[in-house]
């Protein structure tokens, strides 16, 4: 290497060393990519572990919960290099040379905290029935009034919806089927509306409304039956909402509402199961004992095969076997996805400082 062309060497070298050692910042360009994946990665844990805890209830075992508490993503990025060079005298026999070396060193460590969902507040949390506002509310922003109230109410105004359990199906009073029909022709011509009002002593009470005037001939008529099925005041502009099983005057609905306990026994009670499971006393009888049951309707569909499927919304691994909802099951997958944001109407309660468990994911 001659003389001359060392200095040049070493600038590039230094170059070099301003470029990879500069003060650009890496966080700013995980932030899309890491919201993304770990939002996609926890949305398919939360529904593996939902499912994973229907199929138990069928096999009579308690649902375990366990909860992403905090996520830490931490990265680093070390570079270096490095350059140097020797200047012999004219008659020197090594000559002149120049070395260069760089290195870099990438570190993605995230540190994942898990907390187990139990105590008391958490139990009694999914023993409780939902707020019978919290689910009219969910009818009011758009989802369909028949499921919504098929899957969450166990009766209104003493019409008594179907009951599952791993024991069997009781199924539901006509009257009540014909009710939710009502509840959606009027849900989709916009003619029932809610509010929440405040008395005196500051008690909230929540207020449907129905709305008679330019509306079709057929709300109307809707509107009418509803109100003579449910014993209303055919008048009343505004019915009152209340949790019980029979109203106290013809201006109020008495709703039960199911807990999140009750409604994850009803999907379990429809769980497939291989029959040898059932005959060996491993599974609860639940939707198989009363599949010639016409009146009944089923809730959801939860497949069961030894093969892994190939086309699935969500699947989970159990006692050997595969259960899962087909991706092509639009029903099924409405009402697994209702369910799954009831838990967060259901009340909890806030988290008890329990251990936690961290695992550093390498």
């Amino acid at each position: 290497m001659t003389t001359s062309r060392l200095p040049k060497l070493l600038a590039v070298a230094l170059t070099g060393v301003v470029v990879l050692t500069g003060c650009k910042s890496i966080g700013p360009g995980t932030v899309p990519r890491d919201r993304s994946d770990y939002s996609s990665s926890i949305g398919d844990s939360w529904k593996r572990q939902t499912l994973l805890n229907i199929v138990k209830l069928r096999y009579v075992e308690p649902p375990i919960f366990v909860d992403v508490g905090q996520i830490v993503a931490g990265y680093s990025l070390q570079t270096g290099v490095s350059a140097g060079g020797t200047l012999s005298s004219e008659h020197a026999y090594q000559g002149n040379f120049g070395t260069i070396g760089g290195q870099a060193v990438y570190t993605d460590r995230p540190t994942i905290t898990y907390v187990p969902l139990t105590g008391n507040k958490f139990v009694h949390g999914l023993m409780t029935p939902l707020p019978p506002e919290s689910v009219f509310f969910t009818i009011q922003s758009g989802w369909p009034a028949d499921s919504v109230l098929f899957a969450t109410v166990a009766s209104i105004n003493g019409l008594k919806n179907q009951e599952s359990s791993i024991a069997g199906v009781t199924p539901p009073d006509p009257g009540f089927l014909r009710v939710l029909h009502l509840m959606r022709q009027i849900q989709l011509s916009q003619a029932v509306t809610m509010r929440i009002k405040q008395d005196a002593q500051k008690q909230q009470t929540t207020i449907l409304a129905f709305r008679s005037k330019d509306v079709s001939p057929e709300t109307l008529a809707a509107i009418h039956e509803l109100r003579r099925r449910l014993h209303l005041d055919p008048d009343a502009e505004e019915i009152k909402l209340v949790f019980g099983g029979t109203s106290v005057s013809n201006r109020e609905i008495a709703v039960i509402t199911r807990s999140m306990m009750q409604q994850m026994a009803t999907m379990a009670s429809q769980v497939e199961v291989p029959p040898e499971d059932v005959s060996q006393g491993r599974a609860a009888p639940g939707w198989d004992a009363v599949a010639n049951n016409t009146n009944a309707l089923r809730l959801i569909r939860i497949q069961c095969a030894k093969s892994k499927p190939a086309d699935a919304f969500v699947t989970v691994h159990y006692r050997n076997h595969w259960f899962w909802i087909d991706d092509r099951d639009l029903k099924s997958k409405r009402v697994f996805s209702f369910m799954m944001m009831l838990f967060t109407l259901a009340d909890t309660g806030e988290k008890e400082n329990l251990p936690l468990i961290t695992i550093p994911a390498q």
